[in-house]
């Protein structure tokens, strides 16, 4: 349907005028050593893997480990990130494999600027590897969107929508600019429980050439509400944008069901 009104049109241009990028993603909560076990699940709910994660502080970085094992298969992924004077994220990889044989495996390291990836095809096991153009302190991959979520908490709160970017593999590397903004409150049932949850969007943007020829879905990040934020929920293709949406829940066991709005803006200062 077209957008004919004069305050649709004016809608779409306030809208367009919060989109912020950033050079840099401010400091958020100071995280240390902790320790979970969240569940992969499928987007119907049906779990895939057990999750193990661990992050420690070691040489004044943070390291991220999140282990998912099912019955053939077994996902990895790790991650480094420096914190002051600005979040920032150093390395990222993510490594599977199927009835104990790699199937692929990811890389991408922001301060020489390359990523690389491997990943079976035909029976082959195919190398790609090329240098990516990113900016240092404001690109992000995996469980680092998390943590820049919780960095930027407050202005994406206030309606900002902020530019950041990220290496996408199809499977060979790309860099993508995405766009983060928040979504609403959410009813989230997990665990036998409904949690509320915080809502963030990130949406990759792409030429407009390419979006008619590559879909690439929409990720979400869930954080705890009331503060302080913490990870609640993750939903997106794992690894390539062909991959099905898949679901991370924090709670383990239960039930998993889909989020739903609690009905009103959810926003908090």
């Amino acid at each position: 349907m077209a957008i004919t009104s004069v305050t649709a049109r004016l809608a779409l241009l306030a809208s367009v005028a919060l989109i912020v990028p950033t050079a840099a993603v401010e400091r958020g909560p100071f995280e240390g050593a902790a320790r979970g076990f969240p569940v992969l699940r499928d987007i119907d709910g049906k779990q895939i893997g057990e999750g193990d994660f661990v992050q420690w502080l070691e040489n004044g970085r943070l390291h991220v480990r999140i282990v998912y094992s099912g019955r053939t298969r077994r996902i990895e992924e790790n991650a480094v990130f420096r914190q002051s004077p600005e979040l920032a994220q150093e390395q990222w990889s993510l490594q599977e494999t199927r009835d104990g044989k790699l199937y692929r495996q990811f890389a991408v390291n922001f301060e020489s600027l390359t990523a690389t990836a491997k990943k079976l095809e035909d029976g082959e096991l195919k190398n790609w590897s090329d240098d990516v153009k990113v900016d240092a302190g404001r690109a992000f991959a995996g469980f680092g969107f998390t943590l820049a979520t919780k960095a930027l908490r407050a202005r994406l709160m206030r309606g900002e929508h902020v530019e950041l970017q990220t290496v996408g593999f199809t499977p060979k590397p790309r860099a993508v600019t995405v766009e983060v903004s928040y979504g609403g409150l959410d009813r989230v049932p997990m665990g036998g429980r409904t949690l509320r949850g915080e809502r963030y969007v990130v949406h990759p943007k792409l030429p407009l050439i390419a979006e008619l020829f590559v879909k690439v879905p929409d990720a979400q990040i869930w954080l705890t509400s009331p503060a302080p934020a913490a990870f609640l929920r993750w939903e997106g293709p794992l690894a390539e944008p062909s991959d099905p949406i898949t679901r991370v829940d924090l709670l383990p066991g239960g039930a998993s069901g889909s989020a739903t709005p609690v009905g009103t803006s959810g926003r908090r200062d």
